[in-house]
């Protein structure tokens, strides 16, 4: 039942948004004013090597890279990446590259994936990449994990993702000199679905050899998912449910908030959350993803306990915070991926029972006018979620690398 309710609520309001931005798919911009990527001794001090994760069986080197790169306030910034090197010689023409955009941690330093364990799928196929002969570089975004840790993650902006993707590349080819080649492409899950598909838009910055895009429930149309999420809460009988929903959404936003303080510092977190929520949002600038959303859920919990468990007047967001200027700019342009046409392979998979980027969001992004002239295989499957669209998949998706970007 809230599965259907779901896609009932999320195609509505597809419609609706469809309806009020017309004028945004009647075109695409094929032009390249993209800056490239000149940026001199773009590595950092020496690589450190990387022990949160035993990668000795697949990987002749495992390190974090520190790397310049081009920062979404348009100055050089550092950030870090993890590199995995195979173990088996390069080939004649060096190894090609296969970077890993991942998923949704947070926006605070602690949070970058350089920093923990990797799970044991997103192990699981870095293996599968090493073994296959390709280098695996895995940026943590401008923002995680940077040296200096005064700078937050830029949550979903397009052009942060795709150039701590691009110089991230052109930093491992500084770092491993001729054992690797001009060649390279980019796999992503989720929120590094969405960075795979903006470092398509944006790989002419690193002047390399780019052959393609695998994106995996990546994230996109984000004032749908919101509204949608909303409609959804309100329909809820369930008080676990709704809180459930609802502390997802605050969550979301407040990761959002937190990224768009980095370009608008002047943004305060009382404009888009109410007192006292605003002062759980603004731990997103110290916490990670699963923390801060039980933070959220606890908060809503007691509140429900002290109210016979009618939440309706807790204290969430501010009625007006998408209107915000710097916000309404980020969920109309900022954030959203596939606004020119691309002209090297995409491929996504999307799951039809995926609450977290349901397929409805994908179905919408590849409505648009650059998505329909773009070489973009669609693959759906109707009993694939969130998760299970890429665990499923890492088969697929190796050979799908494979294919697009061949040992040589």
């Amino acid at each position: 039942m809230q599965r259907r309710m779901l896609i009932a609520v999320l195609t509505s309001t597809a419609m609706l948004l469809s309806a009020c931005h017309d004028d945004d798919h009647d075109s695409y911009h094929s032009g390249d004013n993209i800056p490239k990527n000149n940026i001199t001794n773009p590595v950092v001090s020496t690589p450190t090597a990387y022990n949160q994760t035993d990668m000795s069986a697949t990987a002749g080197e495992s390190v974090v890279m520190t790397y310049k790169m081009l920062g979404i306030n348009n100055k050089e910034v550092q950030a870090t990446a993890l590199v995995f090197t195979p173990k088996t010689a390069p080939p004649a023409k060096g190894w090609p590259i296969a970077l890993w955009a991942h998923g949704t941690t947070g926006v605070a330093d602690i949070c970058a994936p350089s920093r923990s364990q990797l799970n044991s799928y997103i192990k699981a196929m870095i293996e599968g990449l090493l073994t296959a002969g390709y280098v695996v570089v895995a940026p943590d975004y401008e923002g995680l994990g940077e040296p200096a840790n005064n700078e937050l993650h830029p949550f979903l902006n397009v052009k942060s993702e795709a150039f701590s993707i691009t110089d991230a590349v052109v930093a491992a080819r500084n770092y491993l000199g001729n054992k690797v080649s001009n060649r390279w492409m980019t796999v992503g899950h989720s929120q590094g679905g969405h960075a795979a598909l903006s470092a398509a838009q944006y790989q002419s910055r690193a002047q390399l050899d780019y052959k393609g895009t695998v994106a995996v429930a990546p994230a996109s149309n984000l004032q749908l998912i919101l509204l949608a999420g909303e409609s959804l809460a309100a329909q809820q009988t369930d008080i676990k449910q709704k809180i459930e929903t609802l502390a997802s959404l605050d969550t979301f936003t407040a990761l959002i908030t937190a990224g768009l303080r980095n370009p608008n510092p002047s943004l305060q977190y009382s404009q888009v959350f109410k007192s006292p929520t605003d002062k759980i949002a603004d731990n997103a600038e110290t916490d990670c993803y699963p923390s801060l959303e039980q933070e959220f859920g606890t908060a809503m919990n007691t509140y429900a306990e002290d109210n016979a468990d009618d939440i309706t007047n807790y204290p969430r967001t501010q009625s007006n915070f998408m209107t915000l200027s710097p916000v309404k700019k980020f969920l109309d342009t900022d954030s959203q991926p596939l606004q020119v046409k691309i002209s090297t392979p995409i491929i996504i998979y999307q799951g039809a029972m995926d609450t977290t980027v349901p397929k409805v969001a994908t179905d919408t992004l590849l409505s648009g006018d650059a998505a329909k002239n773009s070489p973009i295989t669609y693959k759906t499957n109707t009993t694939w979620d969130h998760g299970t669209a890429y665990v499923l998949n890492i088969p697929n998706i190796l050979i799908d690398v494979q294919t697009l970007m061949p040992i040589q």
